[in-house]
């Protein structure tokens, strides 16, 4: 489960989820944070079962308010010190998140906040998903929505002052939802958040409050955040037996059928 690599030795989406904490520690991170700590802070009540796994940052805890009893957090690869100033919480096990450490149908429920945009494959984390998730778990997913004013600004200001941490790559919300069907994982309810015009400052983010009603009552799928939890079908089998008509038939349509040999008369020529 923990990698052999050396300590100093950072992959690629170790660093890239460093830089996540560290720009969710940023006035803008914390304005996402604490909308998607609320909504899922709303939803895990209600899902219940035996064991959760949390995959990625703990910046949003999505196993806070959870009532399922076994809880677990995983985080990618191996992490040898902390940079200056972002927050970390020791997780329980440290693994790959596209082969995860645990059985087949093992689990009630996952939370990913903003894993799948730094996943070098996020639909083979998907499919690790639902192998290890039993028949009707759930996951909660979190992602940064790129058809948004904050995508906006990101896709036309990328390469001199990008809005994403460094390494993301926003999926669309309709992308995501075809990788779950096509995984047997029914979307079930969810919705956007973050309205505010992109600001980086705490006093600019407050000064546009107003958009966040508004926006959530004129153009709702246009949050710079979205919230998805789906569930897993799995489609029972049914046995399929042979076609009985339904209509009766009555004792006169029940004629035996006689053997034209005993029914006849008997001749001459017969008796021999």
């Amino acid at each position: 489960m923990i990698p052999s690599e050396p300590l100093n030795d950072l992959s690629t989406q170790q660093a890239q989820m460093l830089a996540l904490d560290a720009w969710l520690n940023t006035p803008a991170g914390r304005y996402f944070t604490s909308r998607e700590q609320a909504w899922i802070d709303s939803v895990v009540p209600d899902l219940f079962g035996f064991r959760a796994v949390q995959l990625g940052t703990r910046l949003v805890d999505g196993l806070k308010e959870s009532r399922i009893p076994h809880k677990a957090y995983v985080q990618q690869g191996l992490v040898a010190s902390k940079p200056d100033g972002v927050e970390m919480i020791t997780p329980d096990c440290f693994a790959e998140f596209e082969e995860l450490p645990f059985e087949s149908q093992s689990l009630d429920m996952i939370v990913l906040p903003h894993v799948l945009e730094f996943s070098e494959d996020p639909h083979q984390l998907l499919r690790e998903v639902e192998r290890v998730l039993m028949p009707e778990g759930r996951v909660v997913i979190t992602g940064f929505n790129p058809m948004s004013l904050w995508g906006l600004r990101h896709a036309a200001l990328k390469r001199w002052a990008p809005v994403w941490p460094e390494g993301c790559g926003p999926i669309h919300l309709s992308r995501l939802k075809d990788w779950l069907k096509l995984l047997s994982c029914e979307p079930e309810f969810g919705r956007f958040g973050c309205y505010r015009f992109p600001a980086f400052t705490e006093s600019g983010l407050s000064r546009m409050g107003f958009m966040e009603h508004a926006g959530d009552r004129w153009w709702p799928v246009c949050g710079a955040v979205y919230f998805v939890c789906a569930v897993k079908r799995v489609r029972g089998m049914r046995l399929i037996g042979p076609a009985f008509k339904d209509k009766k038939v009555s004792a006169r349509q029940l004629k035996p059928v006689a053997n034209k040999a005993l029914n006849k008369t008997p001749t001459i020529g017969d008796r021999g």
